[in-house]
């Protein structure tokens, strides 16, 4: 069995390590993390080896880059003499924002690159992670790659030209969703119900519906009228959320995020 490096094991870093040692066993996990109270909770948690920077860039096949775009840089060229070491195939996975691949190539010459955008929702294995490898990177090794991400949620390979706008709908989207349950949480209070139920009927109401976008292979569209009844309440509730904006908001939303990436991008 191969092994999966992390550097860095922050918020987001944490939850796919979390996946990964279910798919592979945490004793198949190599953990990198300056913070040490944060490494020893997750090795704890997960089994996975509290490794140093040079063992997780030498022994890896695949290297979890989970630090900020800011220091990106800066961390990819200090393990760069320990990547230049390595005769055996070795894949770098990037999750920065805004970090393409054409630009880690440029740091690190010729490095075998898959770049990815996972959601906050991969910490409970419902999330999604976007997977955009380099051309060196083979459609095996692909379908490996998205088995070991397996316990995050779902993965879906998409031209790196097109994750950012994909990253704005899926990675900032749970935000824009949670808004949406709290709104959805302050008219049943409103109306009278107490606030822990109603966002517990708001949220399982949204994760219902999603479900059911997923599962049936119908438009959005298709399921919403098939709650409208003519005259009633539902399309009553609609006519007031289509007079709020409520679709240009959303739409709005997902460009700004774009448009915010497009200026953060290297």
């Amino acid at each position: 069995m191969f092994k999966v490096g992390f550097i860095g094991c922050g918020n987001m870093g944490g939850a796919l390590l979390r996946a990964v040692a279910k798919s592979i066993g945490g004793e198949n996990v190599l953990a990198f993390d300056p913070n040490e109270e944060k490494l020893d909770a997750v090795s704890k948690e997960t089994g996975a080896e509290k490794a140093t920077l040079e063992k997780v860039s030498l022994e890896a096949k695949y290297i979890f880059m989970g630090v900020k775009p800011q220091i990106f840089k800066d961390v990819l060229s200090g393990i760069l003499p320990y990547l230049k070491e390595r005769k055996d195939k070795f894949i770098l996975v990037s999750m920065a924002a805004g970090v393409s691949i054409a630009f880690i190539k440029e740091i690190a010459g010729d490095i075998r690159v898959i770049r990815i955008m996972p959601n906050t929702p991969c910490s409970i294995g419902k999330g999604v992670v976007l997977v955009s490898p380099d051309e060196t990177v083979t459609d095996s090794e692909t379908k490996e790659f998205q088995a070991v991400m397996g316990n995050a949620g779902m993965t879906d390979v998409i031209p790196e030209g097109l994750i950012d706008a994909a990253g704005c709908v899926s990675g900032c989207g749970p935000a824009f969703v949670y808004m949406f349950i709290e709104a959805m949480a302050d008219g049943g209070v409103l109306c009278g119900l107490p606030r822990d139920k109603a966002i517990k009927y708001a949220a399982q109401t949204v994760c219902g519906a999603a479900q059911m976008v997923l599962s049936e292979n119908k438009n959005p569209e298709e399921l919403k009228d098939a709650v409208c009844s003519p005259g009633g309440t539902t399309i009553e509730g609609v006519r007031a959320l289509e007079k709020g904006g409520l679709r240009s908001s959303a739409q709005e939303a997902v460009i700004a995020a774009y448009e915010k990436t497009l200026k953060l991008k290297a």
